[in-house]
């Protein structure tokens, strides 16, 4: 793919995109990397604040997928926690872990109700990313190539004509032309309210509502008398921390968990069902302190610390749209919709769209094919992003309820991560190996759009077993403990997954990807795993220790 420096003469423009956060900066780098004229509107400037910061394997690994793919090497250190310290900043935070601690209100805490997936750290550690940074570099990156960038400019209206594109008309008054419209605003998207796009009432079954901020003085949870029986097998501190309960989980992002850090905050935020947690006239900042007065083994952790910006506080999460992709224009990111931030699922989402509609929209300023046919792939995958996030996050709440059945809940997220990663990092080996674009294509021809495993019906199977049982729970229709069962049944018996993981086990509470694991799934992968499930998985393992031996950047 060629560069293209040049600058636009005049408002008139291929691709304008509303938005430069994540979504809008890397979608602009690609773009204008490419020789596309791109305009990057945007109602705010750089640095600023925002949440969304915990990467997960997919992440990094999507992010070098599209440094090579689309010829952007500046994403490249943004793939890895080791990337981003050398090449980008030292504000962000390390990732080893996913932890998860299980508390009930007025009761001393389980040291046994703990669940953690480890990030094979001799492959890569993912990163606590400070947002206003990184996303002021991909802005940066975008300019670099030839973006047109207007920041403090908000789009009050928009027109758009099928046979030409679209007017997009600023508050001050000025008018940009562009052939397609990206928006990847939010909530407020100029062009769902435009075209009446949001679903009312929103079809997802999450529901839940938050608070946030960033604090100073949060304490490692590893030293709290709580956590001293403990036995998960990395430290809590070196990861995200989800203090969960039946209602709710509240998270703990450190951007100060490792010796190279300039940055003393931590990301704080508490997700309430309404529906449990009622909003009512109290602050955030208090509905926070009296949220910790109920579980005093959470509030240690915080015993001391103060917020260092004002607390955000959001009505219900969820929003979706009945339609992303129209005549000349496309929603991505947080304008299409969105579920709850947990399992940190938003970045990944939002790179799994830049890569749909990257390539998309290049070959269409080549050719002048803007046709909503040529982008209907990408209505497909945000609707399967969103109602697979959805479904997981559902489960995960009902499962909250009961510790077995959280238990059970996690290891298919667990599985999802994992085999996720496997699907991108096979692509992604077959693609340096070949220079071949079509194997992205091959991702495409699914009838499970947006699934992190769309080639396997058990999968698949099982998802739709767990949100299922989780109703059947949620209508006191059946017991808890036996839809845990029914579901780490169905775990044991999959041909998705190798037997020596035992993540069909009720003790499988941990699990850390260690060299002996690594070693039986190669054996599992060459005599048992079904053909569209072992290759994938041999050649993951190709791609994952060839990054090994180039020092994991």
């Amino acid at each position: 793919m060629n560069s293209s420096s040049a600058h636009p003469r005049s408002n008139e423009f291929d691709v304008a995109i509303l938005g430069s956060g994540m979504a809008g900066g890397l979608l602009g780098a690609v773009l204008a990397r490419n020789g596309v004229r791109v305009l990057l509107l945007d109602a705010g400037t750089h640095p600023r604040f925002a949440v969304g910061e915990s990467t997960i394997p997919y992440t990094s690994g999507m992010t070098r997928l599209l440094a090579d793919r689309y010829q952007v090497p500046e994403l490249m250190p943004l793939s890895s926690f080791k990337g981003i310290q050398k090449h980008v900043t030292r504000s962000c935070g390390q990732k080893q872990n996913f932890g998860f601690v299980y508390h009930r209100e007025g009761e001393a805490q389980n040291a046994q109700e703990i669940n953690q997936l480890v990030v094979p750290s001799a492959i890569r550690t993912e990163t606590h990313l400070f947002r206003q940074d990184i996303d002021a570099y991909l802005f940066n990156v975008a300019v670099k190539y030839g973006a047109h960038a207007r920041l403090a400019t908000r789009i009050s209206d928009v027109d758009i004509d099928p046979a030409s594109g679209a007017v997009l008309r600023a508050d001050s008054g000025e008018e940009f032309r562009a052939k397609y419209v990206v928006d990847g605003s939010g909530f407020r998207s100029p062009l769902a309210e435009r075209f009446g796009l949001r679903e009312t009432p929103t079809r997802a079954k999450t529901h839940t509502r938050a608070m946030f901020t960033h604090m100073i003085g949060v304490k490692r949870f590893d030293d709290a008398p709580a956590a001293k029986n403990h036995d998960q097998p990395n430290p809590w501190h070196n990861g995200t921390l989800h203090h969960v309960f039946d209602g709710g989980w509240l998270w703990v992002i450190p951007f100060d968990n490792h010796e190279g850090s300039t940055n003393p905050l931590c990301s704080v935020g508490l997700t309430l069902d309404p529906r449990k947690y009622p909003k009512g006239e109290l602050s955030a900042e208090q509905e926070f302190d009296d949220f910790l007065k109920r579980f005093p083994e959470i509030a240690w952790q915080f015993e001391g610390a103060r917020a260092v910006r004002p607390w955000v506080s959001t009505g219900r999460l969820q929003y979706s749209a009945n339609q992303v992709v129209g005549e000349r224009y496309c929603l991505t990111s947080h304008a299409a919709g969105f579920i709850d931030a947990l399992y940190s699922r938003g970045l990944t989402n939002t790179l799994e769209v830049v890569n749909a509609l990257g390539w998309r929209l290049i070959a269409a300023s080549r050719d002048g094919d803007w046709s909503q046919e040529r982008f209907g792939y990408v209505d497909s995958l945000q609707q399967g992003l969103f109602d697979f996030h959805d479904d997981i996050v559902y489960s995960s709440f009902v499962g909250f309820r009961n510790y077995e059945l959280w238990n059970a809940v996690n290891r298919t997220w667990m599985l999802g991560t994992m085999l996720g990663n496997v699907m991108l990092e096979d692509a992604y080996y077959r693609f340096v190996k070949t220079g071949r674009d079509d194997v992205f294509l091959e991702l495409e021809q699914s009838k499970y759009p947006g699934s992190p495993l769309p080639v396997s019906a058990g999968f698949n199977d099982m998802g739709r077993l767990v949100r299922e049982q989780c109703q059947l729970v949620e209508e006191n229709r059946t017991d808890a403990t036996a839809a845990a069962h029914r579901i780490l049944e169905h775990i044991k018996n999959a041909d998705f997954v190798a037997p020596s993981f035992r993540l069909g086990e009720r003790d499988t509470r941990c699990f850390n990807m260690s060299p002996g694991k690594m070693a039986r799934n190669a054996v599992w992968c060459r005599r048992e795993a079904p053909p569209e499930i072992g290759p994938r998985m041999i050649n993951a393992s190709k791609g994952l220790v060839r990054m090994r031996l180039k020092g994991g950047e």
